[in-house]
């Protein structure tokens, strides 16, 4: 077989595979709008979508799970997309949005809401012991922080270089930061402001409603729009600065733009829904291992099979000890962790780029 042949054999499974996973997250979403407690069926579902569903049925579907799902299918293709893209620009397959510290400012940011502007409080729930009844000075909080803190990796990045390796140790020594800066600010929490803080730490879709979703798609969508339309210049920086260079890409834009564009799609997510752990480190090496590492494919891939992944890691969390539910990050952790020892033990890293 000539290597024609076999560059559109290869793109046919590419293509195949974005095919399949777009179907398995049809499916997974009509698995999720009917599981729960509520004992929602499909017919129900379609009788919903018609307008001639009972009121009961009309406040599940539309008012709990609908949101819920599209902020879940939302929240892993960002993650998702954007783990692909640091690991791209970066070439390096431990980079996340986690890695550079985006997400552990993010918490800080929460954590300062709830300590010094008081938004944490008792609740008498069933399920919960408290709950951020403030949520928006919270989001506002975590949000700024998480700018604050892509604001000095650009710093450290302009007058050191926007090189993958000043990146990657900027993240790490501003996680670590903000990681003593939780510390502190639990230690002079009092109870309720520390469970709070736990509470809100946890990643969980429950707090997912329309206007979260609106605002969301708002922001993001032209943002992942952006990385689509960049794939060409992400592939290139595969072979090296300087090959990438003499094709004409300005590599230092490049990088940059890449990481402020991911840096904001995950401040905006976790800033919403918490810590989702994992989906944006091993998603992106989950498609790549199918697909190989062409951006132009993986980009697309990883969004598609990110929303798949969070959407049905979600509803197995709310349903596996129903009617106690799960925050999804406990459950992304937990299936995340031996997903990404298992692509480790099998050869992580060799010829992985290529």
């Amino acid at each position: 077989m000539s290597i024609v042949a076999q560059y559109k054999s290869f793109t046919k499974r590419r293509i195949l595979f974005i095919l399949i996973v777009i179907v398995l997250l049809l499916v997974v979403s009509l698995f999720a709008i009917i599981s729960g407690v509520a004992g929602i069926s499909l017919h129900n579902v379609f009788s919903v979508a018609f307008g001639q569903g009972s009121d009961f049925a009309q406040q599940v579907v539309l008012k709990i799970r609908l949101p819920r799902i599209l902020g879940a299918i939302l929240a892993g293709t960002v993650l998702s997309v954007s783990g692909a893209v640091m690991q791209s620009i970066l070439r390096n397959p431990l980079a996340s949005p986690f890695t550079l510290g985006i997400s552990g400012a993010a918490a800080f940011g929460a954590a300062f809401a709830i300590v010094v502007f008081g938004a944490g409080s008792n609740y008498s729930g069933s399920n919960d012991a408290v709950i951020v009844h403030n949520p928006y000075i919270v989001i506002a909080s975590a949000f700024a922080w998480s700018i604050a803190s892509l604001a000095v990796i650009l710093l450290i990045s302009k007058f050191r270089g926007a090189t993958p390796e000043v990146m990657i140790l900027s993240g790490i020594i501003i996680s670590s930061l903000f990681s003593a800066g939780i510390s502190a600010l639990q230690y002079f929490a009092n109870d309720v402001q520390l469970a709070s803080v736990i509470f809100w730490s946890f990643g969980d879709l429950g707090r997912a409603g329309w206007n979260d979703v609106i605002i969301l798609s708002i922001v993001l969508v032209p943002l992942l729009a952006f990385f689509f339309s960049q794939s060409w210049n992400y592939k290139s920086l595969q072979s090296g600065d300087e090959l990438a260079k003499s094709l004409g890409v300005n590599v230092s834009k490049v990088r940059l733009t890449g990481m402020v564009a991911a840096s904001l799609c995950t401040a905006v997510v976790v800033s919403f829904y918490g810590i989702i752990a994992f989906v944006g480190l091993v998603v992106p090496h989950i498609v790549r291992r199918c697909i190989g590492g062409d951006e132009q494919f993986l980009i697309p891939a990883s969004a598609v099979f990110g929303g798949t992944f969070l959407l049905f890691s979600d509803t197995i969390a709310r349903t596996i000890i129903s009617p106690v539910i799960l925050p999804v990050g406990i459950l992304t952790s937990f299936i995340g962790a031996p997903l990404f020892l298992f692509l480790l033990i099998k050869g992580l890293g060799k010829g992985y780029w290529s």
